[in-house]
């Protein structure tokens, strides 16, 4: 049996007004749209990968909420697999002066027709899936996740 190891990364869904918080970013030598998103650290709950992720990227300061969904990805082109929790949350504040992560272009705001209308931007089909998915209500409780220390 061959032993594989997913990237595991977070994403925060945010919606505001109707609108999502989204991040335009260089990956994959392209501008591509993506939900704020990173790996998960070492010694990190996933709630808190997915709070400092949002932060770093967009410099918003959110409280997770809810958990969307848990999504298994091969990419088509490299030999990694990642496996995504995309949570949901309420932001607590924005830092207009913070510096975003390296790669990271801005922050911006867009309706679900506008992010579909840019497919072709997307940085994987998770970024519009997620969205769906929080659009058809689906939450989960955090106490789903168990964390030992």
């Amino acid at each position: 049996m061959q032993i594989w190891h997913p990237h595991v990364t977070v994403a925060a869904v945010i919606e505001r007004d109707g609108k999502f918080l989204l991040v335009e970013e260089q990956a994959d030598q392209a501008l591509v749209l993506n939900q704020p998103a990173g790996h998960w650290e070492a010694n990190e709950s996933l709630v808190a990968a997915v709070a400092r992720e949002t932060l770093e990227e967009t410099a918003y300061a959110i409280q997770p909420t809810a958990l969307i969904g848990i999504y298994r990805w091969p990419h088509p082109r490299k030999n990694i697999v990642y496996l995504r929790f995309a949570f949901t949350g309420v932001i607590l504040s924005h830092d207009a002066q913070r510096a975003l992560d390296d790669g990271i272009v801005r922050a911006l705001w867009l309706s679900p027709d506008e992010l579909r209308a840019q497919s072709a931007r997307h940085r994987s089909p998770l970024v519009l899936r997620c969205i769906e998915d929080y659009l058809a209500g689906k939450r989960y409780p955090l106490d789903l996740l168990t964390h030992f220390a």
